[in-house]
């Protein structure tokens, strides 16, 4: 839950401020009602994002003592997975803004408060690939090229540019590999180009960017892995890549909860074609409803227990062990390929009412199919996971 040591016990609970997971859950009617709007602007409305920014939820893992929430990593999650539920767009587009805030806790408290919190309303977008070049100037960097996948880059009001350091004309090394380094520039300093034109997700808006030789100081980069942790506790503990999985995972499930609700609803509205009774009078759709729910409540179980098993163990001990992050890794996949299942499910049993266009079912189709395609999605996940516990050398970063 929230932090509320700063309120006073004597203060009625209806005097307390909401809790994170409270405020989401306040906020879910407005996502719903805003969904259409979210999917042909292919953004958050301004007023939705207001809304969002000023309840605190882009927030939520800036460390405490910069002014952030630095909630506990099990009530993010469960943040997350009521957004989801509410658009699948809104919900990824507050994970990645909150998820990537994690790196406030990595540079110096002074660049982290300009950047995130001076101004209430400030979210960083990003870029995940270093195909930007960053060049050795003095005091800093001059930072040019064109980068892809940047979710909500047009609310956003700085810009993480992810760059290849070059020194006096050579790629630098860090650890016998390129040197990539997070460039962070207001967004006024970048050209945000029109180029998310997906059949589903469309309202993360990620788009791409071009920067075209902007000078960054030192002090505003950072390395995206190995930064040494300067502000906050056990939250900042948890690898980033795998703290996305999890709201990522948390966003999917959200969207077959959302979208077997919806399938509720239609089956005991809907009368087939070339039949006399309610489509929830079909055998085989009792079994489809009794198989998702078993499904979805399994995966639902298995990201949680996951996810507080990593917490738990960074709160106690100041580190997470590579069999916790393994089982986060896989549980994170996995509940995003569950949810896949489901809604496929959910889709066939619904028949041709799913097919259309504006049907509540029909999006989340589309939406989970454009999920199930990112990085955290892989298959190859299970891969690392399973070479992992097999006792076989393994590509930790992607853990």
């Amino acid at each position: 839950m929230g932090d509320t040591r700063g309120v006073s016990s004597t203060l009625s609970a209806s005097a307390a401020p909401p809790s994170p997971l409270q405020a989401a859950r306040a906020l879910a009617p407005s996502i719903r009602a805003a969904a259409d709007e979210i999917e042909k602007a292919r953004e958050l409305p301004r007023s939705l994002f207001n809304a969002i920014a000023d309840a605190g939820l882009f927030h939520l893992a800036v460390p405490r003592d910069i002014g952030g929430g630095e909630i506990d990593f099990p009530t993010y999650v469960q943040v997350i997975e009521e957004i989801g539920k509410a658009d699948a767009s809104t919900g990824w587009a507050v994970n990645q803004g909150a998820t990537f805030a994690t790196y406030a806790a990595r540079i110096a408290p002074g660049v982290a408060r300009e950047v995130w919190i001076d101004t209430p309303r400030n979210v960083v977008a990003n870029s995940p690939a270093p195909t930007a070049k960053a060049i050795r100037v003095d005091g800093g960097y001059r930072v040019s090229g064109r980068q892809g996948f940047s979710t909500g880059c047009r609310h956003a009001s700085w810009i993480a540019a992810h760059a290849t350091a070059i020194d006096n004309g050579e790629v630098r090394l860090r650890e016998g590999k390129p040197e990539a380094r997070y460039c962070l520039l207001p967004v006024a300093q970048a050209e945000l180009l029109d180029t998310w034109n997906t059949r589903g997700m469309r309202g993360t808006g990620t788009h791409h960017f071009e920067v075209k030789d902007v000078f960054v100081p030192e002090e505003r980069t950072f390395f995206p892995k190995g930064a040494p942790q300067v502000s906050g506790g056990a939250r900042y503990k948890i690898p980033t890549g795998l703290s996305f999985a999890a709201g990522d995972g948390a966003v999917a499930l959200g969207v077959a909860r959302s979208c077997l609700d919806a399938f509720f609803e239609l089956a005991g509205a809907k009368t087939p074609g070339y039949t006399t009774n309610l489509l929830r009078a079909q055998p085989t759709v009792q079994v489809t409803v009794g198989q998702a729910e078993a499904t979805l409540r399994s995966g639902r179980a298995f990201l949680m227990e996951a996810v507080g098993a990593i917490w738990d163990e960074a709160v106690a001990t100041g580190e997470v062990s590579m069999e916790r992050r393994a089982t986060l890794r896989v549980a994170a996949t996995h509940a995003i390929r569950l949810a896949a299942q489901i809604v496929d499910s959910v889709y066939g049993a619904a028949g041709a009412t799913a097919a259309f266009e504006g049907n509540l079912i029909q999006r989340h189709f589309q939406d989970i199919h454009v999920i199930t395609q990112h990085v955290q999605g892989r298959l190859s996940h299970y891969e690392t996971v399973g070479q992992y516990w097999l006792g076989l050398p393994i590509d930790e970063s992607h853990l």
